[in-house]
């Protein structure tokens, strides 16, 4: 089966592609060298390409994304924009093209078409009004002049009616297809249902399962690692649900971060309000548009940013197999150094977080950025109160600070049913003495990471007696 997709408005169609080919190589080999290689793991945005997505709301946008890091047949059934397709096919430059050349904003003009699609994806987001400086949070500019690409970004106004562009967004696309690709020797499978996907995992079961592959792209980058063959898990309804009923909100683990962080803010803002601080901590725009809850959970990193607060919220998996789904509380998933309680034939389906949640909410991110980086130590605090001020429910959490992301369950009784205080967070600190296990490298060191531990719930205390917290 070729590989088949839309590229700046003409049809391709590829045979006997290696799934190890990344979008980025494929664009550079064919001649569009818009597209630039800074980095080769996501954090440069030099990359970025713009890709038509849509959720099951019917809602339609320009997702940017690193194109560094997309298999070259992930691109099978969608619509692709390259920075060579942008300007009109007259020459005539597009508004986002020619604010930045009024306004100065190419510098040396190395990762510019990067800044050019993030702008571009900007500027038709739905219901945008006014610049998202985080639009282009993801472009890193090697000149440091942020100034002149940040005014070009504010001058923008709504699209016109009659933008091709938008007509493009509101054009139905069907759903995304199955995929079959197999090169001379290795294959990437895309399933469209679970039952697909267990059918393949049975004839394939060496394959290895990739969802956005933000994590799983930079070890072939950077390491040249290599796979016998992949199945990829975006074509999976069943993994992509989002909903709420009276005991529990389901996350999809399928869901692409951006999608999620869409939903929570129009469904569950209060409910969910942690990950309202989370996700804009969770590296760039361009890497939330493909990077999946369920991804970031089965990479079992110490450092994995959404452990620690589903930790706190009491999150349960459903892990699905041949033999059926089951029930898994997050707080036995995670056996040691990247090692997690999926057996062999297992893949998550989604997140469990039971219903009420709690009042307060926190999650704190220690970096050298506060934008796009690795964590040097996580945490994430949940706190309900009685009418008295007495503490009626309480949890804690860490990642950075041992081989896997770890609840501090000791100090939950110690809280229970104490006034929420200075004595009771004495209490708490001092119990947090020596919790964990840190390691020094570059991000931190272990007495560093050791001393965030009491300070972060510090920073949690001090937090909840704010007058907004209160209202």
């Amino acid at each position: 089966m070729p590989v088949c997709f839309e590229w700046n408005g003409r049809q391709v169609s590829l045979d006997d592609v290696d799934p190890h080919t990344t979008l980025l190589s494929w664009l550079r080999s064919v001649g569009a060298t818009g597209a630039k290689e800074g980095c080769a793991e996501g954090e440069c945005g030099a990359c970025a390409v713009a890709v038509l997505e849509r959720d099951g709301s019917g809602r339609a946008w320009y997702a940017p994304v690193n194109s560094c890091l997309v298999p070259l047949p992930a691109l099978h059934g969608r619509t692709l924009l390259s920075v060579e397709g942008i300007a009109a096919a007259s020459g005539e430059l597009h508004p986002v093209q020619r604010a930045l050349v009024e306004r100065g904003g190419s510098q040396c003009g190395y990762c510019t078409p990067g800044f050019v699609v993030s702008m571009f994806c900007e500027y038709y987001r739905p219901g945008r009004a006014g610049y998202d400086p985080e639009s282009i949070s993801g472009n890193l500019c090697r000149c440091t002049g942020y100034r002149p690409i940040a005014d070009a970004a504010r001058s923008l106004r709504a699209p016109e009616p009659d933008d091709p562009w938008l007509a493009q967004l509101a054009r139905s696309e069907p759903r995304l297809p199955s995929c079959a690709q197999r090169s001379s020797a290795h294959a990437y499978l895309r399933p469209s249902s679970l039952a697909e996907l267990f059918a393949l995992w049975s004839l394939h079961p060496e394959a290895t399962l990739i969802a956005g592959g933000t994590d799983l792209m930079v070890y072939v980058n950077q390491q040249s690692r290599r796979y016998a063959s992949f199945i990829a898990l975006d074509a999976l309804p069943e993994l992509r649900v989002l909903s709420v009923n009276e005991r529990e909100l389901r996350l999809g683990a399928g869901v692409p971060l951006a999608h999620l962080e869409h939903w929570i803010q129009h469904v569950a803002p209060a409910e969910l309000g942690g990950f309202s601080q989370l996700l804009p901590l969770f590296s760039s725009r361009l890497i939330r548009q493909r990077a999946t809850l369920g991804g970031s959970l089965a990479t079992a990193s110490p450092i994995g940013d959404a452990a620690p607060l589903l930790l706190a919220l009491g999150a349960e998996l459903s892990v699905a197999s041949l033999a059926g789904v089951r029930r898994l509380p997050l707080s036995g998933f995670f056996r040691g150094y990247r090692a997690h309680a999926l057996a062999a034939g297992e893949l998550i389906m989604a997140v469990h977080v039971p219903r009420p949640t709690p009042r307060w909410q926190r999650f704190y991110k220690v970096s050298k950025r506060v934008l796009d980086d690795i964590s040097s130590v996580a945490a994430a605090f949940v706190l309900d109160l009685d009418a008295s001020g007495r503490v009626t429910r309480f949890a804690a959490a860490y990642g950075g600070i041992a081989a896997t992301p770890l609840m501090a369950v000791e100090i939950t009784p110690l809280a229970q049913g104490r006034r929420w205080d200075r004595d009771t967070l004495r209490v708490l600190c001092d119990a947090l003495a020596g919790f964990g296990s840190p390691l020094s490298d570059a991000r931190a060191s272990a007495a560093y990471r050791a001393a965030l531990v009491p300070r972060l719930l510090e920073k949690f205390y001090d937090d909840t007696l704010l007058p907004e917290a209160r209202a």
